[in-house]
Order: structure tokens, then sequence, then C-alpha cells
């Protein structure tokens, strides 16, 4: 039986635990979805380096002390005064169909509950994503933007319905 627990990020070894997620899920889940040099050129290095620089709004869910699972969360200021985002919400595929990234949605909107609109952006191809969003009670608001940073490739916008 797990029992899995959602909690701020805060040791040095969570942090590096959410590193290791962060490199997993996007091996396991973003292959064929974007170019493989951008995923071959996502080391864990660099994921740890990013996971120690922007520690804030992280929770990490945890199967005893390992880290699972994350979610990060926010706004971007000037840009979307409006929106509260959910910036990243990543799982070992291990853990997919257990409850473990519904437990890590609940806990990153709770954060954001203020905020009039909440969204998140997705690959536009990433169905599997996509569901589990809907799942969640989003839908696409029509925004889209070609991110050259992730290779090009297309995101959608989506929100929560209220």
């Amino acid at each position: 039986m797990m029992d899995i627990k959602i909690k701020k990020m805060e040791t040095d070894e969570e942090i590096r635990g959410k590193a290791y997620v962060h490199w997993k899920s996007w091996h396991e889940a973003f292959t064929g979805l974007i170019e493989n040099k951008y995923i071959d050129g996502l080391t864990i290095e660099k994921c740890e380096e990013w996971a120690f620089r922007w520690p804030k709004n992280t929770l990490v869910a945890k199967d005893g002390e390992r880290v699972v699972g994350f979610v990060c969360y926010g706004d971007r200021g000037d840009e979307a005064p409006r929106y509260g985002e959910i910036f990243a919400l990543y799982v070992l595929s291990e853990y997919y169909g257990k409850g473990v990234s519904s437990k890590l949605m609940q806990a990153g909107l709770e954060h954001i509950k203020d905020y009039p609109i909440k969204c998140l952006w997705v690959l536009k191809n990433n169905a599997r994503a996509i569901r589990f969003y809907q799942k969640c009670g989003f839908h696409f608001d029509g925004v889209e933007i070609v991110s050259s940073n992730i290779s090009p490739a297309v995101e959608v916008r989506m929100v929560l319905a209220e």
C-alpha cells in the first residue's frame, strides 16, 4: 500500500529528488513529442541546477523518503496578473494511474486559489497530459504559442473551468 505524502520541498535531498523526477519524466513522457536533441540535452545536472536555483513554490510527492513527483505553481507577475499558474507537474511513470498526479494538482491549485483564473500550458500533442488536465476541469482557451526554447514545439493554454 502506497502512502504518498505531499509536502513543501525543503531539503537538499528533496531538491535532488525533484530534479531526478524532472529529468526522468522528460525522458519518459516527451520522447516522440519533441525533438530528441532537446531531450538529450536535458541532463540530470541541468535539472539539479534549476531545482536548486528555483526551489520556491514547489511541492513534492513522497513515497516514504523517495520523491516520486512534484508540482510548481505561482504567477507571472505583471505579464498575467490575474492568472495563477501550474508551471509544472511531473510524476514518475511507475506512479501513473495511482492518484499521485491528482493529489499534486489539488495541492498546487490550493496555493493559487485566490487568483481569478487558474491556467497551465501543455504541449499541443501531449494527449495523455491533456486528458489528465481535462479530467481535472481544465479546458482550452484558444491561446497557443510556439515555444522556441523546446526545439520548436506548440504549447496550448488550458484554464480551469470555474
